[in-house]
């Protein structure tokens, strides 16, 4: 066995004839082709199944159990074979969590970052909240107040079961005789009179520790100026001290729409909700009441309700031949949303008899019925965020900074001159400063291939097929394989021809980095960059499955079996079809599209 090559030999797969070959590792090699030469089957049902087959083997029985079984290709024999990843333009992603940035695996990265070297704003009055120590609050209280003649307090709770007096003796026992204000539930106690300079450094430093120490971690500093009294409160623990609100620590799931430590209560972390679209409840504003306005009520299945709806009305004096359109908003609120249960007897509603309908969604009739009024809207707790309010407290960046949602709304190239312009606070570890390394990374691969325009917070199954593949091509450099098979199925596809210098870039960095490249395509760029071409034909089905050429580019042009040598040296071009005249207008027009961008 050559270490050096992929040795396949009798491949007959699908319409293959018999194949045999040596593909060198650690190379590109593209096969190009006419359409149903065989290219997939080579590439895909051939070399890169017996590749997974071969390393899902080496798994236990019990890890192989949740993976799916691969066939053993129709080929006698191949040796050389690494663990083969395929990347190819399918999108099997269907569920609304999936995203550009959890698919790039970048969401977690980021998430990571937040928790732990994001800033906090206070909810309240939007002033960055920090943690201080003694230390840090003299070094504030100094230059602030610098000369003058300071008082330090700290806050005293008192408990349900105390009175006041207790709570007073108490403190005398421990030195403290002086009260600077008292109130129901609280006593604000003096720490000292000090003057705010260098020179008592050190007293200042003992008696904030003191504070702090008494008063739970809370102190606050007076100061008086011009007969006004000004006031600066601190607090050892993430407390915002002049809104008097504790806030919690930071973790990666807070910021995480798939953990229910972060995700909206509301809609769950899917960023919509479910609900009666009244308009197709009501789709005719011009009929009344009377004619059937509602329209789910016109049915014999619930044509009582239509009769309860015109013998509520009549003694409410709503008038039932007029049209919806001409109803005032107070008349239409009546209809919709009833005035109680129907158990009290009461007028229940359109809203009140979806609620009972969707009790009853057990039931096949009910749940097609209930999915002609229902339509998915943006979430109204979470704006289509998906996350819980807390998250947007925390914030990353110069000034007001952003908060994680504002960097998912970013498209991708100016998230990427976020973070590469983000300096990171101190202090900070070794480890956040890897986080954002590998955040810059991922975020670069996805600009080089030509996915700039896309935005973190895109869901993924609405990705065409080069996009999710040229995603899937970036986790791959991302993860920093080596000794791996890449096989990719035409990843120029949708992409412009000015990106494919990108895209080509990319395919070399991960072969540079030790990983052999197999490529299905077309575009004669990507056949230039490759160290081999493999030409398959001479024709579609059973007139193909034939090695036509395969070698070094160079040795490609010399070639007179190639098709695709007589079109790359420009002895062959694809003329233009023949336009189809037709009588009239030969337009196709389109108005209004609006589907998706």
């Amino acid at each position: 066995m050559d270490q050096g090559f992929i040795i396949i030999e009798g491949a007959r797969q699908n319409n293959l004839k018999n194949l045999n070959l040596k593909i060198p590792i650690k190379k590109m090699t593209v096969i190009t082709g006419v359409s149903g030469s065989g290219k997939s089957s080579l590439a895909f049902d051939t070399i890169y199944a017996e590749g997974q087959r071969r390393y899902i083997e080496t798994f236990s029985s019990y890890a192989r159990q949740f993976l799916d079984r691969m066939d053993k290709p129709n080929v006698g024999k191949i040796d050389g074979i690494p663990p083969a990843i395929a990347i190819d333009q399918t999108n099997p992603v269907r569920t609304s969590r999936s995203t550009v940035g959890t698919m790039a695996e970048l969401n977690d990265h980021i998430k990571l970052l937040y928790s732990r070297v994001s800033f906090l704003v206070c909810k309240k009055c939007g002033n960055k909240v920090t943690s201080d120590n003694p230390e840090s609050v003299c070094d504030k209280i100094i230059p602030l107040f610098k000369n003058k003649d300071i008082l330090i307090t700290f806050p005293v709770q008192i408990p349900a079961n105390f009175q006041i007096q207790e709570i007073m003796d108490l403190l005398s026992a421990q030195g403290y005789t002086r009260i600077y204000s008292q109130e129901d539930t609280s006593i604000e106690v003096i720490q000292d009179r000090v003057i705010a300079t260098n020179v008592n450094r050190s007293r200042l430093i003992e008696d904030l520790e003191a504070a702090m120490k008494h008063g739970n971690g809370k102190v606050t500093v007076h100061c008086e100026e011009s007969e006004k009294i000004i006031k600066k409160s601190y607090s050892s623990g993430l407390h915002c001290a002049d809104c008097d609100i504790l806030y919690r620590e930071p973790s990666q799931g807070l910021f995480s729409f798939n953990s229910p430590v972060g995700a909206c209560e509301t809609c769950k972390g899917f960023g919509r909700v479910i609900g009666v679209d009244y308009s197709l409840v009501i789709p005719d504003e011009n009929k009344t009441l009377r004619d059937g306005a509602v329209k789910p009520w016109q049915t014999k299945s619930f044509s009582e309700c239509q009769d309860e709806l015109m013998a509520f009305a009549a003694k409410r004096k709503i008038p039932v031949d007029v049209s919806w359109r001409d109803l005032t908003e107070k008349q239409k609120k009546w209809v919709l949303d009833g005035e109680g249960e129907f158990d009290e007897g009461k007028w229940y509603g359109v809203s009140r008899f979806f609620k009972w309908l969707e009790g009853k969604s057990y039931k096949m009739h009910i749940r097609v019925l209930l999915s002609r009024y229902r339509v998915y809207r943006i979430c109204p707790a979470c704006n289509g965020a998906r996350l819980k309010p807390e998250a947007f407290l925390w914030r990353l960046g110069d000034g007001i900074g952003l908060t994680i949602h504002d960097v998912m709304l970013l498209p991708i190239e100016k998230a990427l001159a976020f973070f590469e312009s983000l300096k990171l606070p101190a202090p900070y570890d070794e480890a956040a400063e890897m986080v954002l390394k590998e955040i810059r990374t991922r975020l670069k691969y996805l600009t080089d291939v030509g996915l700039g325009y896309l935005t973190l917070d895109r869901q993924s199954r609405t990705l065409s097929g080069g996009e999710v593949q040229r995603i899937n091509l970036t986790t791959a450099l991302g993860t920093s394989l080596v000794n791996a098979l890449f096989v990719l199925d035409e990843p120029s596809i949708g992409l412009h021809s000015r990106d494919i210098n990108r895209l080509i870039g990319v395919l070399h960095n991960l072969r540079d980095a030790g990983n052999t490249i197999i490529v299905v395509e077309h575009d004669p760029e990507v056949i230039r960059a490759a160290d081999y071409v493999m030409d398959m034909g001479p024709g579609p089905g059973e007139h193909g499955g034939e090695i036509v050429f395969y070698g070094k580019l160079r040795e490609l042009f010399l070639s007179k079996d190639s098709k695709t040598a007589l079109y790359l040296n420009g002895q062959k071009r694809i003329e233009d079809h023949n336009r189809i005249n037709l009588p009239g207008n030969n337009s196709l027009i389109i108005r209004e599209a609006s589907e998706h961008n």
